[in-house]
């Protein structure tokens, strides 16, 4: 592992740990109060997006390194940032922040295992993992070492000392969320002469597919028979995929593949876009209701 590939890791550690600061053990209650719901939320991340992605990454003729990305992207949970916007865009937040917490405990298992079946079924990635000596199922240390350490001594932590943790929060979040932003901006710009032929197309992949995913959620909050707040929460899981995590398993197992490391990296600089967007129609729209 390079110097660069394992201060990513660390800051996405970083990342986990301080989200988990603000899980209580009493979060993971709020399932049995709700469980139709979060059932809903769980389905477009780790079956309608996932599956769908795969489908067209089989139809469509792209580079295998984009069709892997994209796969990645899917088969991660949503990320933190989803519990404020659905929060913002007054969605359910309790529902959000329940449904993310199932979430990170269910991409333990189902994130490698959607990668590695997916993946090793399109003939194109395949072949492009055989070529890297990649075996997919080492995934699962990448979620190990990333998500599931750094979250459960989040959640020790904030049982143990819950006054020392909650002045942690602030300074660690914006920490690791300006060292994850100058990771992408100066890698982006190390590798500027590459992305001025490939950026445009990439970017039009990556927005549709994060529409897809909005798309997912929307759906499944329909099928569900949901209310309007548990929907917008649904909606805002389904297209906010936690594309930290997605970059630390680039950097651990694709020796930081650039092509992959631009999708997950517009990923996470557009999903903010949309679901701010999203949600900020959501508050126009109930501003105009209460007139």
């Amino acid at each position: 592992m390079t110097p660069q590939q394992l201060m990513l890791s660390l800051v996405l550690a970083v990342m986990v740990f301080t989200v988990s600061l603000e899980l209580r053990l009493q979060d993971f209650k709020g399932v049995a109060q709700m469980p139709r719901a979060v059932l809903a939320g769980l389905v477009p991340q780790f079956v309608l997006l996932p599956v769908g992605t795969w489908a067209a990454t089989l139809a469509l003729d792209l580079p295998p390194n984009t069709e892997a990305a994209m796969i990645l992207v899917a088969c991660c949970p949503g990320g933190s940032l989803s519990n404020y916007v659905t929060h913002y865009g007054r969605g359910n937040t309790a529902l959000s922040i329940s449904i993310s917490a199932v979430a990170a405990l269910l991409a333990l298992v189902l994130t490698p295992f959607n990668f590695t079946w997916m993946v090793s079924s399109n003939p194109v990635t395949a072949a492009w993992l055989r070529t890297l000596l990649i075996d997919a199922s080492d995934i699962l240390w990448s979620l190990v070492a990333i998500l599931a350490i750094p979250m459960a001594l989040g959640l020790f932590a904030n049982h143990c000392w819950p006054e020392g943790t909650q002045k942690l929060r602030k300074p660690l979040g914006r920490f690791s969320l300006f060292a994850l932003f100058a990771f992408i901006v100066l890698g982006l710009i190390r590798e500027r002469q590459l992305l001025s032929v490939q950026l445009l197309p990439q970017v039009g992949i990556v927005v549709v597919h994060n529409a897809f995913g909005l798309l997912c959620g929307w759906v499944a909050g329909r099928a569900f028979r949901l209310a309007e707040r548990d929907r917008r929460a649904v909606i805002i899981e389904g297209g906010m995929q936690n594309s930290g995590l997605a970059l630390g398993i680039i950097a651990l197992q694709f020796n930081a593949d650039l092509g992959m490391v631009i999708i997950a990296s517009l990923w996470g600089m557009w999903h903010i876009v949309s679901g701010f967007t999203l949600a900020t129609a959501w508050r126009r729209k109930d501003a105009r209701q209460s007139h």
